[in-house]
């Protein structure tokens, strides 16, 4: 295997390679974060008209704000997601990212863990019971306007684009509200005949029914780079988190867990990690840099499964960049904690080594990490 260094420049040339791992390229400085040159994140960030407004905990529903319909496992995976204990995707299936998130929650409050929507844990989630678990809103044209990139799937061809941008808006009203294009069409019954695969659904100014994310305010004095905190706004990740003292990566379970510097238990992911080829390398890591919106080395020579005749390629930055949004640099040469252009598959597919996460799930640790962050790799 080719032996390089991995690089946080100024100008998003992080050098990561196909499949969500092993980078590779030149540099000095770990220690920057290589988004856009940093600027007034306020000029790229306005308003966001998805943002949630929610009432206060234990105070009565809104009028009007009620579901049009039960649905009390995507609910609960909302409230979830709010606190840090996230199911992945919104889908209401009671699946194993839920029963992770939901042993998360219940480690956390002091309940057993059952990983169920047991009476315990809906006791503790009733002061949140005021949240519903779907809500209306309206497609603003700024959003619907894109851009929008159809994604090839070779990376040579990839790299002829100038962003691995949404494919379409459906796509990108998915990733926003940490669900699937499927989720949301089984939300919104189209009138007219279900659409073909890859032919979008929605449009600027239609009212659709949405998992009702929150957690999702971008403060744009808490980000330095105008280009993250507008992928910020466009995941409905909340630009403040809490500060993770400590992360736990666990092969045999399938998580990353996050804790405080008292060692509370302030988050947990569903995680893809390593396959038989490139193991998840155990044992204690540091966490040397966090590179947002990187750009994409691709060299097949460093990976078992490359096509035959393959040359390496450069791709650039976007949601479906092979590593999403954000790739988060550890000490193990050649790995590193990451997003993924398709979240439906996490925990249920392998990896090349690295940590791989849903690309909300990994900016918002983007946000609590840092170089005094401890990581732990187990079995």
């Amino acid at each position: 295997m080719v032996r390089t260094r991995f690089v946080l420049s100024s100008a998003l040339t992080a050098a990561l390679l196909l499949g969500g791992c092993k980078p590779a390229g030149e540099g000095s400085d770990a220690n920057a974060s290589s988004s856009a040159e940093a600027g007034d994140a306020s000029a790229a960030v306005q308003r966001d008209p998805f943002a949630a407004r929610d009432p206060a905990p234990g105070t009565p529903l809104e009028p009007g704000a009620a579901d049009d319909r039960p649905r009390p496992v995507m609910q609960a995976q909302v409230v979830l997601d709010r606190l840090g204990f996230t199911p992945g995707v919104i889908d209401g299936k009671e699946g194993l990212s839920t029963r992770n998130a939901l042993m998360g929650f219940q480690e956390a409050n002091g309940l057993p863990q059952s990983g169920k929507l047991d009476t315990e844990t809906r006791r503790a989630l009733a002061q949140w019971s005021n949240i519903p678990a779907t809500r209306l809103v309206t497609i603003p044209p700024e959003f619907a306007n894109g851009p929008f990139t159809e994604i090839p799937e070779d990376p040579e061809e990839q790299a002829r684009l100038d962003c691995l941008c949404h494919e379409n808006l459906d796509e990108k009203l998915a990733e926003r509200f940490h669900t699937t294009v499927e989720v949301l069409r089984e939300l919104n019954p189209p009138g007219g005949g279900v659409p073909k695969p890859g032919q979008p659904q929605f449009a600027a100014w239609q009212q659709i029914r949405v998992p009702n994310v929150g957690n999702d305010r971008v403060d744009p004095g808490a980000v330095k780079e105008a280009d993250w905190a507008a992928t910020l706004t466009s995941l409905g990740v909340a630009s403040s988190q809490p500060h993770a003292a400590r992360v736990v990566v666990s092969k045999s379970k399938g998580t990353l867990k996050a804790y405080d510097a008292a060692d509370r238990l302030i988050a947990v992911y569903t995680a893809t990690m390593g396959s038989k080829h490139d193991p998840l390398p155990l044992g204690q890591w540091k966490i040397l840099g966090t590179d947002f919106n990187p750009q994409f080395h691709y060299n097949p020579d460093l990976f078992w499964d490359a096509k035959a005749g393959s040359d390496k390629a450069l791709l650039k930055p976007g949601p479906n960049n092979p590593v999403g949004v954000v790739w988060i640099d550890i000490s193990k040469e050649h790995y590193g904690i990451h997003g993924t252009p398709h979240p439906e598959t996490i925990g249920r597919a392998e990896s090349h080594g690295c940590v791989r996460l849903t690309n909300w799930d990994a900016a918002r640790l983007a946000q609590m990490v840092s170089q005094q962050t401890e990581l732990l790799f187990e079995a």
